[in-house]
């Protein structure tokens, strides 16, 4: 009777253990199956911020920051002073309106240079960033200064 009993004990491990082996499997397929689904989602809009923010950057930071230094210009700083004043604003703004768009928005290494009296050359490097696609933009815009 004991040979009975334990033999029945083997037969009911052997039978759980395949059952763990059949659970894995079919879990493993259900992980394989749920990626490849994933892959056949359509096109998501929202995943261009990165382009879309970096062409709203573009189109606008040259005018914004030509208003912002005629600003102060007109409040009575020098050229090259104003002109830094309104990219750091601006740069600002940017930093603003990138969390607003859930990406991020820097200016980095930025260089103003005086090129004459009427012209000061703004350079910097544009990163935009949504946490999955990344954005190098080398910037490169010229001010005019108003003589008042």
């Amino acid at each position: 009777m004991r040979s009975t009993s334990l033999r029945d004990a083997q037969a009911g491990q052997m039978l759980l253990a395949t059952g763990v082996v059949l659970l894995m499997s079919l879990l493993s397929m259900a992980i394989f199956g749920v990626k490849v689904a994933g892959l056949t989602l359509p096109h998501d809009p929202a995943s261009d911020d990165v382009i879309d923010t970096t062409e709203q950057v573009l189109e606008s930071i040259q005018p914004l920051t030509q208003a912002r230094m005629d600003l102060w210009i007109d409040g009575g700083l020098e050229p090259l002073e104003a002109a830094e004043l309104g990219f750091d604003t601006v740069h600002d703004d940017f930093l603003h309106h990138g969390e607003l768009r859930g990406v991020e928005i820097k200016l980095t290494n930025m260089v103003l240079t005086e090129v004459d009296a009427t012209t000061i050359e703004v350079s910097a490097e544009l990163g935009v960033s949504d946490g999955e696609a990344m954005l190098n933009y080398d910037v490169v815009f010229t001010l005019d200064v108003q003589s008042s």
